[in-house]
C-alpha cells in the first residue's frame, strides 16, 4: 500500500512537472511566432522591434483574430479606418480594394496587421519624435486618440514633459494602466528579464 502510494506520488509529481514545460514552451511557441514579421515591419517603420511586440503582448496576446470593442482588429488591433487609410497612402489599388471589400479578413492576415499597425504607430511617433515622454505619448495617441494626448498637454510644452509627467496627466485610467503596462513590459525587455 505504500508503495503504491509512493508510486503514485512520483507519478504526479512526473506528470506536474510535464505538464509545466508544456505550458512553457507552448507559451513560448506563442508569444515568439511573429518575432520575425515584427522584426521586419519594425525596421521598416524605423520602430524598436521590442516596442512592437510588448504593444502586441498588451493588445491581443498574439491573437490575430481577436476584435475589439470598437472593431480593432488583429495583433495589433488595428482599426478599420487605418487600414483604408494606409492602402490608400501606399497607392497600391489591390490594397485599396481588399480594405474596402473585406477590411476584417485583410487585418486578420499578421503580415498586414503588423505591417499597418507599425506604420500607423510610426505616423503617430514623428509628432512626439525626441520628447523625452515620445514613447509614452505615442502609446497614448495609439490607445486614446492623438487629441487626446494634445488635450492633456494643451497648457504645457510638450516637448519638455518627462515621460513620468506626461502620464500623471492622463486622464482615462485604462489609457494610463495601458501606456504604463507596455512601458514596464518595454524596460523589462531590454534589461533582459522577460522575453
Amino acid at each position: 500500500m505504500f508503495r503504491k502510494l509512493i508510486y503514485i506520488l512520483i507519478a504526479l509529481v512526473l506528470l506536474s512537472a510535464l505538464g509545466a514545460a508544456g505550458y512553457y514552451f507552448g507559451n513560448q511557441y506563442w508569444i515568439h511566432r511573429y518575432d520575425d514579421l515584427i522584426e521586419r515591419q519594425a525596421k521598416v517603420y524605423r520602430l524598436n522591434e521590442d516596442f512592437v511586440w510588448s504593444i502586441i503582448h498588451e493588445e491581443s496576446y498574439f491573437s490575430g483574430w481577436k476584435i475589439g470593442a470598437d472593431a480593432e482588429v488583429g495583433l495589433m488591433q488595428v482599426t478599420p479606418t487605418v487600414a483604408r487609410e494606409w492602402a490608400k497612402k501606399t497607392g497600391l489599388k489591390e490594397f485599396e480594394k481588399r480594405t474596402a471589400e473585406n477590411v476584417q479578413a485583410f487585418l486578420k492576415e499578421p503580415e498586414r496587421n503588423i505591417q499597418v499597425g507599425c506604420w500607423y504607430l510610426e505616423s503617430l511617433s514623428e509628432r512626439y519624435r525626441d520628447f523625452p515622454a515620445e514613447k509614452a505619448m505615442t502609446l497614448a495617441a495609439y490607445n486614446a486618440g492623438a487629441s487626446r494626448v494634445e488635450e492633456w498637454t494643451k497648457d504645457v510644452d510638450a516637448s519638455r514633459l518627462s515621460e513620468k509627467e506626461f502620464i500623471s496627466r492622463i486622464k482615462i485610467s485604462s489609457t494610463k494602466a495601458y501606456v504604463s503596462s507596455i512601458l514596464k513590459r518595454y524596460r523589462q525587455i531590454n534589461k533582459g528579464r522577460i522575453r
